[in-house]
């Protein structure tokens, strides 16, 4: 065992015999950020050893990437099959997917890429089974579709590989913005009141972290662990969505028990093998990206209302003048919009104006002589 090993372990010692309460609230923080800080520092070493492991190398394509995520045979392929044009083996036994699988779902104007994962186990964020390269992947997904057996596997434990591999399904990223400076030291603000820690116990946090200069906003009344998540940056919110496969293997009785399991996650019903439910997954998938419908107007003429450029909701004037080309950005003079968040038709909007699904957009560039 290397000392950083050691080191994690005492602290971890010490956490568990240190009675919480308001003395001791700033030492047990210091004890959190130090371990969380150690553990990061353990990991990269990991990381850069050769040959660490099996890995997968997927190039993101398209408008969004969504991975398929479960337990060996519930499916996974054969969902990928009949969702796009992808040819994923499929086999009544376990593992039939060794590598990760890419298919195109083209859907209502978007491309979304849809990737069939190999099968993970119990254990699977700690490594077992390749289970720290499969879920690897999914942290740089746009949404996890966790798959299930109605019969085998309950949702809660594929949430638990990978809250154990701090991916957090459906959650919120808290409320803090940390920008590193050069000098002048740590200033911390925050616009609401704080309950569960002190501004001296978010610095004693940034400096075990070995940030000394820089500037802390909190929007949110947050937890000493929220702030290490944030330090950190170690978590991922990603959106998640359940897919019961199999249905035709459901009895009332079964059905009514996993609606109470999956009465917090968006969830749907399907059978795979027979084409069930498979329109109503597609239009779910798309909602869940959270995808909008932008319309391009050339300048004096009609817009394109045929083809619409898709992009992720949240994206600017300035986030399309990239999407479309680095010189319109660079030759950005205004642009106009027709939509339903504007005062008027055509009204003329910057580029941190934040567009809305179906906006049609004239983007107006500098020219030579202007």
């Amino acid at each position: 065992m290397s000392k950083i090993e050691d080191d994690i372990k005492a602290i971890e010692e010490e956490i568990k015999k240190t009675a919480y309460n308001k003395k001791s609230e700033h030492h047990v923080g210091r004890l959190k950020a130090k371990l969380a800080y150690l553990k990061s520092e353990a990991e990269k070493r990991r990381a850069s050893h050769k040959g660490a492991g099996i890995k997968y190398a997927v190039k993101k394509s398209g408008n969004a990437t969504v991975c398929l995520l479960g337990f060996p045979s519930v499916g996974k392929s054969t969902i990928l099959n009949k969702l796009t044009n992808a040819n994923s083996e499929v086999g009544a036994y376990d593992f039939t997917t060794v590598s990760i699988v890419p298919g195109n779902l083209a859907y209502k104007g978007a491309n979304i890429q849809i990737l069939d994962m190999p099968g993970i186990i119990e254990g699977a964020s700690v490594g077992k089974g390749r289970g720290k390269a499969v879920i690897s992947v999914a942290r740089v997904s746009d949404l996890i579709i966790l798959v299930l057996d109605p019969v085998k596997y309950k949702v809660s434990a594929l949430i638990k590989e990978l809250e154990f591999a701090n991916i957090i399904p459906n959650g919120t990223k808290p409320n803090v913005i940390i920008t590193h400076k050069e000098k002048g030291g740590l200033k911390i603000v925050s616009t609401v009141k704080l309950t569960k820690i002190d501004t001296k116990m978010v610095e004693e946090v940034l400096h075990e972290w070995q940030l000394f200069n820089g500037e802390v906003v909190i929007r949110e009344d947050v937890t000493i662990d929220q702030i290490i998540d944030v330090v950190s940056g170690a978590k991922v919110y990603i959106p998640a969505i359940a897919v019961v496969n199999k249905k035709d293997l459901l009895s009332n009785e079964l059905k009514d028990t996993l609606e109470k399991e999956l009465k917090n996650i968006d969830h749907i019903y399907i059978s795979a093998e027979n084409g069930i439910g498979i329109e109503d997954l597609k239009e779910l998938i798309y909602n869940k990206l959270n995808l909008i419908a932008i319309y391009l107007k050339p300048p004096g003429k009609e817009p394109d209302l045929k083809e619409p450029l898709i992009m992720k909701s949240g994206s600017t004037i300035k986030t399309l003048c990239e999407t479309l080309h680095k010189d319109i950005l660079e030759n950005f003079k205004y642009a106009q919009v027709w939509g339903k968040a504007v005062k008027f038709p055509g009204q003329i909007v910057g580029l941190d104006y934040v567009l809305n699904n179906n906006d049609i957009v004239t983007i107006q560039v500098k020219h030579r002589t202007d």
